[in-house]
């Protein structure tokens, strides 16, 4: 997720920490890393005698120095946009800023009514509902969470200025909140729920990265593994939310219709 959540409380141990961060950065520093030592071994012919050693070291050598440029021209332009049409990615939706360094729009379709959808979303968090994406992943990290599987009444309310826990010891806090139809989650994104039909709808996701060196880190460790979980974290939302409203209807959140601006 976003870098730069909010501490609270006493915060995390060091271990957990360097755990945590070992876990959401190793793969992108792994792929940077085979960025430099690639071209260096290819250069340098490692290693430098017996052949079928040096043949395996080669087609690794060359793996690795092709995989970041492989990954910026091809992976990550289909992340950043993952499922949305070009009319969500020019849509303004709240939180929006102004001049960002890049902005990303994901999103998925839903079979479900936007009230669905919103009584899983509201429920997130590590204390709360989870993010319905990978939990082992999640709990490798040190999250402690189990995604909810049911809606729990105790978890459909939410208020700005509420906390949202991202990791035992850090949180962000709600900066919007607009049943059922947006949930605007500071120092990380806005989920957006737009009807598209009496039983569908999108669900959005919306964020930016700042023209500083947070966004910078944020590209070069978390960008990779934050657009694998919340594309999970679409998908989770989807499944729960298809799977209740094939059930029957449930408590629905009541709201005017709202519309967003381009």
């Amino acid at each position: 997720m976003s870098s730069d959540e909010t501490p609270r409380g006493p915060g995390p141990r060091p271990a957990a920490v360097v755990r945590a961060v070992a876990v959401v950065s190793g793969g992108p520093l792994a792929l940077w890393l085979g960025g430099v030592v690639g071209p260096e071994a290819l250069l340098r012919g490692w290693p430098r005698r017996g052949s079928t050693a040096r043949r395996a070291v080669s087609a690794t050598a060359w793996a690795a120095a092709l995989a970041p440029w492989l990954h910026v021209a091809l992976v990550r332009p289909r992340l950043l946009t993952w499922g949305s049409t070009a009319e969500e990615q020019a849509t303004a939706y709240p939180g929006d800023v102004e001049r960002p360094w890049f902005t990303t729009t994901r999103a998925v379709t839903v079979r479900a009514p936007p009230s669905e959808v919103w009584r899983w979303l509201v429920q997130v968090g590590q204390d709360r509902g989870g993010f319905y994406s990978y939990d082992w992943l999640e709990n490798l990290a040190g999250c402690r969470l189990h995604s909810a599987d049911r809606i729990h009444p105790e978890w459909q309310h939410r208020e700005v200025g509420d906390p949202l826990t991202v990791f035992p010891g850090y949180a962000t806090t709600i900066g919007a909140v607009d049943p059922p139809r947006s949930l605007l989650i500071d120092n990380w994104g806005a989920y957006v729920v737009r009807p598209t039909g009496p039983h569908t709808c999108r669900l959005i996701a919306r964020s930016h990265a700042e023209r500083n060196v947070g966004g910078l880190a944020y590209v070069a460790f978390v960008e990779l593994p934050h657009a694998v979980m919340e594309r999970r974290m679409l998908l989770g939302i989807k499944e729960r939310a298809e799977r209740n409203a094939a059930r029957g209807p449930g408590p629905q959140p009541s709201a005017p219709n709202a519309s967003y601006t381009m």
